[in-house]
């Protein structure tokens, strides 16, 4: 049982799908451990759904879920955004005496933010993390980025320097993020001053991206290419199809182009590039 449940677990972190439901099929018991391996097999694969189809037919068996087993759904449940599945999921959490595992409230609360319901994101943030550590707030601060409530996550990094908890570059990709959504252009580029400067944190490249992508939504290209320019690493192919998306939906063509051929360049083999430039030429009339 033990080998079998460990080769089941080998074969889902390859991506061995196949090898999983040969192995799976043919143990003679499957136990809890089996199930939540099968279960993040399909959720890795991008198949929510199916994962989702497997955790109702391990109840059938007559199988009870652990913390594990709970996470991996909630996980599912975030992937395709099953909003009622996953308060479903919450209450057999709460009926097993489940939530106050704190990576099973995580799990809530990062499922209820992907799902885009804010009120559950707080209210199990408030009701059933036993610790609100820094993982936990920046799992909220995730959901409110997410849809642009930006005020409500820059107050509540506000309280978080308030309770003493040291903010970290995780903090400062959903503040950059929730800005670029709300299109709020100088306090986004106050946060990504003060990193540095106050909290001693160096900008990474997802910060970067974060507030080219806040430029490009606003209209400041010119802006976005400069800070582009400026960057101390080497900008991914992210950074520059954050402003080819924003060159879209401003319609500059010519800036277009020159950011569709630096993106083709970083990866000849992705056709994307194309799309959001066939786009800008569409709606110039090309």
């Amino acid at each position: 049982m033990y080998v079998g449940n460990s080769l089941v677990d080998m074969y889902v972190k390859c991506g061995s799908m196949e090898d999983v439901w040969r192995l799976f099929n043919k143990m003679p018991i499957r136990t809890v451990v089996a199930w939540s391996a099968l279960i993040l097999g399909h959720v890795k694969c991008g198949q929510g759904e199916k994962a989702l189809e497997l955790f109702r037919q391990m109840q059938l068996e007559g199988l009870e879920p652990d913390p594990v087993t709970f996470v991996r759904v909630l996980n599912a449940c975030a992937s395709v955004a099953a909003l009622e599945e996953g308060r479903c999921v919450e209450e057999q959490i709460i009926q097993s005496c489940c939530e106050y595992d704190v990576f099973v409230g995580y799990s809530l609360v990062d499922m209820y933010a992907k799902c885009g319901s804010i009120d559950d994101v707080f209210r199990v943030f408030n009701e059933l993390l036993p610790t609100r550590d820094i993982v936990s707030w920046n799992a909220m601060l995730g959901g409110y980025a997410m849809h642009g409530h930006a005020k409500e996550a820059i107050g509540h990094v506000q309280q978080m320097c308030e309770d003493g908890l040291e903010i970290d570059n995780v903090t400062f990709v959903s503040l950059l993020s929730a800005c670029s959504h709300a299109g709020l252009v100088d306090e986004g580029l106050h946060y990504l001053e003060s990193m540095s400067i106050v909290y001693s944190i160096p900008a990474k490249l997802e910060h970067y991206s974060c507030t080219v992508d806040l430029l490009g939504r606003a209209g400041h290209l010119d802006d976005a290419q400069d800070l582009i320019k400026m960057m101390p690493c080497e900008p991914s192919g992210s950074v520059w199809k954050a402003l080819l998306g924003a060159c879209r939906i401003h319609g500059n063509v010519e800036m277009g182009e020159c950011i569709a051929k630096k993106v083709l360049e970083l990866d000849p083999g992705n056709s994307t590039g194309y799309v959001p430039l066939a786009n800008i030429y569409a709606a110039a009339g090309k």
